[in-house]
């Protein structure tokens, strides 16, 4: 008799069905969040789950409560841990239905970005470097396929308005396409600017470019054509070796160019190798910075938004992660975006890339001012 009365009870009762669901969100760290969701009838059993697993709440942390038909669910102080894949499952004896929601926590933005290129490439284009030089001259050095050779390529897209391949890249393969020293010179239809970025072989574990060739050309010993040997550095005898290079055939900034989705999956031989550089840049007092690459690979929110960048806790692990490995402080380490999927001009990939453009010619001019007084100096 019992089951007969539940079960004609039950003819009366709703089955569950959402009126609203959960709405994704992205929440800054720190901040109190609800997700809330409308059921279609009060007599329902509401379970949380994260990622699959029914949510443990935790006191002073987590607030589940049920509000009529709606389903409410608080968290206070969001942090890392709070991040995921949220759901609720209303049941009762006629059925049940779930439905979810991604909650990404962000943190404050920590660095502005002016997303508007016309102001920099203005003062780019008018910037007086020191006339001790007549251009600033960057070295590209980085592990093969990151974006040594599509950086310059963005960067003369970004000057020349439309995109520009003069590089051949390598993304994807294991191979450098670089195999000689060439030097590539910002222009457009007004003429030169003083800026020349100098592209190297890729720089692998136990192939690629020695250190030996990186300090070479670091110091302005190597001529400009010069075909790279992963096993032999260039002598002191080739007709490609600058015996007495000036501060103009020296490099003014060492840009190393690493991926922001394999910083954490780099060979430890290969960072060392890369340290060793670091280390030599530093007794010679040449700026060394990262532009860190590949940001909309190495983080949704990246990607779905570039203006976000200064906003990912991923990118910043990162950014700090490479800081760690490689020895360079964070401010000198720039997220950026090359042009590789896209077949159109970008507004934030230019505004990105020429923020960090800016920081480094600065960086440059320094080290040749303060150089040249040296010099100077010794000669008095």
């Amino acid at each position: 008799m019992a089951n007969i009365v539940d079960a004609v009870i039950g003819l009366f009762i709703t089955k569950p069905e959402f009126v609203t669901v959960l709405p994704d969100k992205q929440v800054v760290h720190g901040q109190d969040f609800i997700l809330s969701c409308e059921a279609n009838t009060e007599d329902v059993t509401v379970l949380w789950e994260k990622h699959g697993q029914k949510l443990l709440c935790v006191e002073g942390k987590h607030k589940v409560s049920k509000i009529g038909t709606n389903c409410v669910l608080e968290i206070s102080n969001a942090e890392d841990g709070d991040e995921g894949n949220y759901t609720v499952t209303l049941s009762n004896s006629s059925g049940s239905t779930s439905c979810s929601a991604f909650v990404r926590i962000i943190i404050k933005e920590w660095r502005t970005v002016d997303w508007k290129k016309e102001r920099m490439l203005k003062s780019l284009k008018t910037f007086q470097i020191c006339n001790e030089v007549q251009e600033l001259r960057f070295l590209l050095c980085g592990p093969v396929g990151t974006g040594k050779s599509s950086t310059i390529n963005t960067i003369r897209s970004i000057f020349e308005g439309r995109q520009f391949i003069d590089c051949l890249a390598a993304s994807g393969t294991t191979t450098s396409h670089t195999l000689r020293y060439e030097r590539y010179q910002i222009a457009n239809e007004e003429g030169s600017f003083p800026f020349a970025f100098n592209d190297i072989m890729g720089a692998e574990t136990d192939s690629g470019i020695l250190n030996e060739d990186i300090i070479s050309a670091l110091k302005g010993h190597i001529k400009e054509g010069y075909t790279f040997n992963s096993e032999t550095p260039l002598s002191e005898s080739s007709l490609y070796y600058n015996k007495n290079p000036t501060l103009s055939d020296q490099m003014h900034c060492l840009v190393f160019v690493m991926p922001a989705d394999k910083i954490s999956t780099q060979d430890p031989r290969f960072l060392q190798k890369m340290k060793s550089v670091v280390k030599t840049a530093s007794s010679m007092g040449i700026p060394h910075v990262v532009f860190m690459t590949r940001v909309d690979h190495a983080c949704l929110l990246t990607k779905e938004n570039l203006q976000n960048v200064y906003k990912s806790k991923k990118i910043k692990d990162n950014m700090e992660k490479c800081s760690n490995e490689l020895g360079v402080t964070v401010n000198r380490i720039f997220p950026v975006l090359n042009y590789h999927e896209q077949i159109h001009m970008n507004e934030d990939i230019n505004c990105l890339m020429l923020d960090a453009l800016t920081q480094i010619i600065h960086f440059a001019n320094d080290y040749v001012l303060k150089k040249s007084s040296q010099q100077q100096s010794k000669c008095e």
